[in-house]
């Protein structure tokens, strides 16, 4: 019998009573992330998920294998950052000129590379640019279950809302951006999943203290206190570890 959404948010619980999730992830590789970012990150204990491009983990890789072997989890990002054509920087790699078949092939090799390079073959993908077609009009397809097929989850970008523990789609999971914002506009998403039981997944590219893209090293730091403290109620941990838990409470319930 087919559960309500009522009885089905009801159902789900966080584990050790907490009251809702989060996850950080970050985007590309960028050097400000090993170089500012997870230095923050680990002052708080806090376990992130970076969403890497082979070409920016190449140059700094002993400091991505040391970001994996604290405990953060490195995410698959595909090989060649397909976006829409009518973003300027895709427009050798536009998803209106990819088939299914073209961006499965990219997203198996750049995880077989990851394996290579850091002995890990990714859990979860990040679409590039929030992005999940592929094709033109007639031709255009969601390349959402080739990630379901070979991922645990997949994270979106630019997403209104957060995450329904107990409704969400794995494999096109919401993500909202960090970049840009400052302390109170971060607790301010962050208390709404208090709120509501959620999952809220950040998504930020630089860090830093300027440019456009960055996610603000003075908010971050405060931030990390801020949802790290056990009166807060939250459990913070890497997208692959909530998504896990996730599925695995879903599939409880419908036993």
């Amino acid at each position: 019998m087919k559960r309500s959404s009522s009885s089905s948010d009801a159902a789900f619980r966080w584990p050790e009573g907490r009251r809702a999730a989060l996850s950080f992830s970050f985007d590309d590789a960028r050097a400000s992330q090993v170089d500012v970012g997870i230095p923050i990150l680990d002052r708080h204990g806090v376990k992130a998920t970076f969403y890497v491009m082979l070409y920016n983990v190449e140059p700094r890789l002993a400091q991505w294998k040391a970001a994996l072997a604290a405990g953060h989890e490195i995410g698959n990002h595909s090989l060649r950052h397909p976006c829409s054509a009518n973003f300027g920087f895709a427009r050798d790699s536009a998803l209106e000129d990819y088939t299914l078949a073209d961006i499965e092939a990219e997203i198996v090799e750049a995880n077989a590379r990851l394996q290579e390079l850091l002995g890990q073959t990714p859990r979860t993908f990040a679409y590039p640019c929030g992005q999940t077609f592929v094709g033109r009009g007639a031709g255009c397809a969601s390349y959402v279950p080739v990630v379901a097929r070979h991922f645990l989850a997949g994270r979106g970008f630019l997403s209104e809302p957060f995450n329904n523990p107990a409704l969400c789609d794995l494999a096109q999971l919401c993500g909202a951006p960090s970049d840009d914002l400052s302390f109170a506009e971060l607790r301010r998403r962050t208390e709404a999943i208090l709120a509501e039981g959620g999952w809220l997944i950040f998504c930020g590219h630089e860090v830093g203290q300027t440019g456009g893209q960055t996610t603000r090293s003075e908010a971050l730091e405060e931030f990390c206190a801020y949802v790290t403290d056990p009166a807060r109620g939250l459990w913070v941990d890497t997208v692959a570890a909530v998504a896990e838990y996730v599925r695995d409470q879903r599939g409880k319930a419908n036993d």
